[in-house]
């Protein structure tokens, strides 16, 4: 069975250990642990394991915004990113959401695609040569 829930404290430590495999290193444990605290933070639990999770915030020039999307490598090309960030459209607070990859990440730009975001601009100067592409998609705004 799939679903997607809230994150709670007692799945901290399974996050932590996902974003590690992921990115190599630990550096995010705090933006993950403040994302949960302030219910920021949506996880894909598929049978008996995380298989990926989403944090988002609503202050991106007063809309909001997916920051990370992260699936287990093990769990990949079976829907969770996009299972993740249909449910998040779903509760957005905000008539527009917006989210964001690097240049380089070809898969994120095709899923952007596939769940009807469009491109809304670019940032120089956050990884030196990779712009990052920002993405912004309609969205129903919860109440």
């Amino acid at each position: 069975m799939n679903h997607i829930i809230e994150a709670k404290r007692e799945h901290l430590q399974a996050l932590y250990t996902i974003d590690q495999e992921v990115i190599g290193d630990s550096s995010r444990e705090g933006e993950i642990q403040q994302a949960i605290e302030e219910k920021r933070c949506l996880l894909y639990q598929s049978a008996d394991t995380i298989a990926g999770f989403l944090l988002f915030s609503n202050d991106f020039f007063g809309y909001s915004f997916i920051s990370l999307v992260i699936v287990k490598p093990s769990e990949r090309r079976k829907g969770v990113a996009s299972a993740l960030m249909m449910a998040y459209m779903n509760m957005a607070k905000t008539s527009k959401v917006f989210s964001s990859t690097n240049q380089s990440n070809k898969r994120m730009q095709q899923l952007f695609h596939n769940l009807g975001f469009v491109k809304s601009g670019f940032i120089d100067n956050l990884d030196e040569g990779d712009p990052e592409m920002i993405y912004m998609k309609q969205a129903s705004p919860q109440t």
